[in-house]
């Protein structure tokens, strides 16, 4: 598994990823840049192995019924965001990073591993129906990690991973954190895929995404 803080990649890089080898919880690699995060996940996959992807960034969006008072609800809060929405200013910016640094990361991940099937819906993945798994960390609040040695980006990064594998090592199945309910959920992870070629069942553009809500973890100094 590999799990991504989105941030600019300009110098001093703000994007961090840490790698998993699931059940154990500490990171086997971590890095800063894009490129040797999808060539840590490619290495994952070999030999028809599965995986998961992280990313800390909003990753679906309520779309309330397009009837005639359906527009109030435009922007509101996801079900379990509380006090820090995807609309709001921090969610926002990093949605929009988010989309197209996923949208390179897994074009890149497209031409590293050929026929690769992905999906957004965990109960798929753990049936075996697909190799990777999309899935949204949502590191804020009191989930926010003490920093690292590398920085908070990196303890933001690990602290999601450990999350998943926390939840992965339990073995029953993922349930969301947050969800669109009771608005349509609009899957930008499954619409990032599709856009970038990868084999995803295009039904998952109306599911929710899985949201793994990082609870207050210690960190390794």
């Amino acid at each position: 598994m590999v799990a991504v803080d989105i941030g600019s990649v300009k110098a001093p890089s703000k994007f961090a990823w840490a790698a998993f080898d699931v059940p154990v919880q500490d990171s086997i690699a971590e890095g800063e840049d894009p490129s040797s995060a999808m060539e840590r996940l490619a290495a994952g996959l070999a030999d028809d192995r599965q995986a998961v992807l992280l990313l800390e960034s909003p990753m679906s969006v309520p779309v309330p019924d397009a009837d005639d008072t359906g527009w109030h609800w435009l922007g509101k809060a996801r079900e379990g965001e509380g006090n820090r929405p995807w609309s709001a200013g921090a969610g926002a910016g990093v949605l929009a990073t988010g989309l197209a640094q996923a949208a390179w990361m897994l074009s890149r991940l497209a031409v590293a591993t050929p026929d690769l099937t992905v999906t957004t819906q965990p109960g798929r993945w753990q049936a075996g129906r697909a190799r990777l798994l999309l899935a949204e960390a949502f590191v804020s609040g009191a989930g926010k990690p003490v920093p690292v040695v590398a920085g908070q980006h990196a303890a933001d990064a690990k602290a999601a991973g450990r999350a998943l594998v926390e939840r992965l090592r339990d073995g029953g199945p993922l349930a969301s954190d947050v969800r669109c309910a009771p608005h349509n959920p609009l899957n930008l992870l499954a619409a990032t895929a599709l856009w970038a070629g990868l084999a995803l069942n295009p039904d998952e553009l109306h599911n929710d995404v899985l949201v793994v809500r990082v609870k207050p973890i210690p960190a390794h100094l």
